[in-house]
C-alpha cells in the first residue's frame, strides 16, 4: 500500500513538474513561492485587522503569528527530522527528470512548512474575518493552494508533502480562530 502511494505521489509530481511545464510557469512559480513576494498582502491583512478589530488588533496579530509558529514547529521541528525525506530536486532517482528552476537548497521535504504556514494563515485569517468579509476565506485558501502548487512545480516538494503540510496548518488555524472568536465575543459582551 505504501509503495503504491509513493508511486502515485512521484507520478503526480512528475506530471506537475514536467507535464505542466511552461515558460510562463517557469517564470512565475519561483516568485509565487517566495515569501517576500507576498509582503504587500501581509501588510493589507494587518491593515484589515487593525481596521476591523481596533483595540483588539494586537491580540489578533499575535495569535496569527502564534498559529504560524505552531504550524512551523510541527512541520519543521517534528515531521522533517522524523521522516528525513529528500526533496524531489535532491532525489537521485529523479535527477534526469528535474529541470532546475530554483536553487534546490537543503533540508527535508516531508512535510512542507510553506504549506503548513500558508494554510495556517489562510484558515485563521479567513475564519476570524468570516462574518465581516465573507469572500476572504476562499480567496486565502486559493492563495495557499497556489503557493503549494508552486512548491511542487519548482521541485521543492512532492504533492503529499504539501497536502500533509496543509493539514498541519489547517488544524491549529481552526482551533486558534475558534478560541479567539469566542474570546472576542465574550470580551465585547462584557463591555456592553
Amino acid at each position: 500500500m505504501i509503495d503504491w502511494l509513493k508511486t502515485l505521489d512521484k507520478k503526480l509530481f512528475l506530471f506537475i513538474h514536467n507535464g505542466m511545464s511552461t515558460s510562463f510557469f517557469d517564470f512565475t512559480m519561483p516568485w509565487i513561492r517566495d515569501k517576500y513576494f507576498w509582503i504587500p498582502l501581509y501588510i493589507v491583512i494587518i491593515i484589515l485587522i487593525i481596521y476591523y478589530f481596533r483595540n483588539k488588533s494586537v491580540i489578533v496579530i499575535l495569535t496569527s503569528l502564534a498559529v504560524v509558529g505552531i504550524s512551523d514547529v510541527i512541520s519543521s521541528g517534528i515531521f522533517k527530522p522524523m521522516f528525513h525525506r529528500l526533496r524531489p530536486c535532491q532525489n537521485p532517482e529523479l535527477a534526469s527528470h528535474i529541470h532546475s528552476i530554483i536553487v534546490c537548497g537543503s533540508g527535508f521535504s516531508f512535510v512542507s512548512s510553506h504549506a503548513a504556514n500558508h494554510f495556517a494563515t489562510a484558515i485563521f485569517i479567513g475564519l476570524i474575518f468570516n462574518e465581516k468579509i465573507k469572500w476572504l476565506l476562499p480567496v486565502l485558501l486559493f492563495w495557499a493552494t497556489v503557493i503549494c502548487f508552486a512548491q511542487v512545480y519548482v521541485a521543492y516538494h512532492y504533492p503529499s508533502d504539501v497536502a500533509f503540510g496543509a493539514i498541519i496548518g489547517i488544524i491549529p488555524g481552526i482551533f486558534a480562530a475558534r478560541i479567539l472568536k469566542s474570546w472576542l465575543k465574550k470580551s465585547s459582551s462584557q463591555l456592553q
